[in-house]
């Protein structure tokens, strides 16, 4: 599969923040045409902006399926009197896999977020066999948040290529050494640890974001990284 869901322990834990500097590593070493970005389903103003704006992409494309309330997906649709067309968004899913070289598919909330009444963001993965990256938010209680989304991508056997720590609010070496030690999560989850992001004051800053990609496990997460190193 030419594709990597980038999935998160719950909504603001960082799934944009690796997105985006996964993209502009690759723009900064390839050609950003060969690369697609899908956020399946958007509720309220964010993603699809922040990526039409940073990389001149079609807001329609990297989004197929939008509600404005910011809300879960069903809930939101619920409210328009719509219903979540699956079909629409794996349709806009395939045709940019077999345009592009690469595709990075943004999930909705953590990987036990709604994605309908009836299914999960984990459901999603495994019904698409998407590889998957976790986005683990360094705070008190992301030991637990890991082991426990963790267990509900192998319970939903999902291909769980790592762990990404994310500081979604500034901190310092003592507090991510207590709050998310490296050793102990991957010990409990079995699951390797990819790396760190830092906190980020500018997060549109491409250059400062391919620079925080370049300090990860990219083998591990995009086919290009081999290429270059």
């Amino acid at each position: 599969m030419n594709a990597l869901l980038i999935a998160g322990t719950d909504t603001d834990a960082g799934k944009t923040i690796l997105t985006t500097a996964l993209a502009a590593y690759w723009s900064r070493y390839n050609s950003l045409q060969q690369l697609g970005i899908l956020k399946p389903i958007q509720s309220g103003i964010g993603d699809r902006e922040i990526y039409s704006r940073l990389f001149n992409l079609d807001p329609s494309e990297v989004n197929p399926l939008w509600f404005a309330a910011p809300l879960a997906p069903p809930l939101a649709a619920d409210r328009e009197g719509r219903r979540i067309e699956l079909e629409r968004v794996w349709q806009a899913f395939e045709a940019l896999r077999h345009r592009k070289e690469f595709v990075l598919v943004e999930s909705v909330g953590g990987l036990g977020s709604p994605m309908t009444h009836e299914t999960t963001v984990a459901d999603l993965a495994w019904d698409w066999r998407l590889p998957t990256v976790l986005v683990v938010p360094v705070k008190l209680g992301a030991i637990g948040q890991a082991v426990a989304n963790v267990a509900l991508a192998r319970q939903s056997r999902i291909h769980l290529k790592g762990i990404v720590l994310n500081c979604a609010q500034p901190c310092d070496q003592q507090q991510i050494t207590d709050w998310a030690p490296t050793d102990l999560i991957q010990r409990l989850t079995n699951v390797p640890v990819l790396g760190l992001i830092p906190h980020l004051a500018d997060c549109t800053d491409l250059d400062k974001l391919a620079q925080v990609a370049a300090n990860l496990e990219l083998e591990r997460l995009l086919p290009l990284a081999s290429r270059i190193r």
